[in-house]
């Protein structure tokens, strides 16, 4: 995603909204999904005070992983870090990971 980083290496806020918004949407626990074509298996926890948000993505059949904790910070205030990796990868992961539609159950 282009302009998820500005000059000076921060995230624009509006990034870091759409960001927050799209990675509160993932359920809690794991989940298959697609991004950029491939498939992914994702966990995600969260604290039970909110102020913490971890994910790990696994590229399934392949090498790719994303991995970091979000942090909330006093007010609106969060921090992103990454392991090992950019905060544009971790941003434009999240953005563009589109979960997999469970399934119906079998009829009887």
């Amino acid at each position: 995603m282009p302009d998820t980083m500005t000059a000076d290496g921060k995230t624009p806020p509006w990034v870091q909204a759409t960001f927050e918004d799209a990675l509160a949407k993932l359920p809690v626990g794991y989940v298959d999904g697609y991004f950029g074509n491939r498939s992914w298996g994702v966990i995600v926890k969260r604290s039970e005070d909110g102020k913490r948000t971890w994910l790990y993505g696994d590229e399934l059949g392949g090498t790719d992983i994303v991995s970091f904790n979000l942090y909330r910070l006093a007010g609106t205030r969060s921090l992103l870090k990454p392991c090992e990796m950019s905060s544009t990868k971790v941003i434009e992961f999240v953005l563009g990971f589109e979960p997999s539609i469970e399934k119906a159950a079998p009829r009887l």
